[in-house]
């Protein structure tokens, strides 16, 4: 099957999208029945300590392109993205933390210029008590983030970037080009 020149500039722009090195990026299945063409990536960020068996976030980036375009989307392209991680046991209890999280999407797709429509998704607080013999925090608290928006062009890259800000953010990474010191949290700019 012929992929179509606009799937293909947009899977060219993804590709020149340079991840942080905290972020594992690992290209996975597609989903095959939502659209014509399908790309997926899966996104993991590890102990900032260097123990990447300790996960503390993780994601999945999916592209879904129907030449002949799609109602429900307004358009031909949809991003989905969905983000879960590890997060401060005092956030389960602010009501406004949720509205915090969402911000995180719309501020990134804002910032990165990735030029959007229909966007939608949910928000999710979850506090976990754990029992017995499971080899694992006894209390957690996590966050879940699922979105979907139509982008507009092929310009899927400021997407991604933006996605990737997101993932950042829900992992409690300090900005690009800043590096904790020690335990008291002081950072430091690497930049001029």
């Amino acid at each position: 099957m012929q992929v179509p020149a606009p799937f293909r500039a947009a899977l060219e722009a993804l590709s020149t999208v340079r991840v942080r090195p905290e972020v594992v990026v690992e290209h996975i299945p597609a989903p095959q029945r939502l659209a014509p063409y399908a790309h997926a990536v899966a996104l993991t960020v590890g102990e900032p300590d260097g123990d990447d068996e300790v996960e503390i976030a993780s994601g999945r980036f999916i592209v879904l392109f129907d030449p002949a375009g799609h109602q429900a989307w307004a358009g031909t392209t949809r991003c989905v993205g969905y983000v879960t991680a590890v997060t401060d046991e005092h956030m389960v209890d602010d009501a406004m933390f949720s509205e915090v999280a969402w911000s995180w999407l719309t501020d990134a797709l804002a910032d990165s210029g990735a030029e959007h429509h229909h966007v939608g998704g949910t928000v999710t607080r979850t506090a976990s008590t754990r029992f017995g013999e499971i080899a694992a925090p006894e209390h957690s608290v996590d966050v879940e983030i699922r979105a979907s928006w139509t982008a507009e062009g092929t310009t899927l890259d400021r997407h991604l970037r933006a996605y990737l800000e997101v993932l950042a953010q829900a992992a409690g990474l300090p900005p690009e080009g800043v590096h904790l010191l020690g335990a008291g949290g002081q950072t430091v700019g690497t930049g001029a």
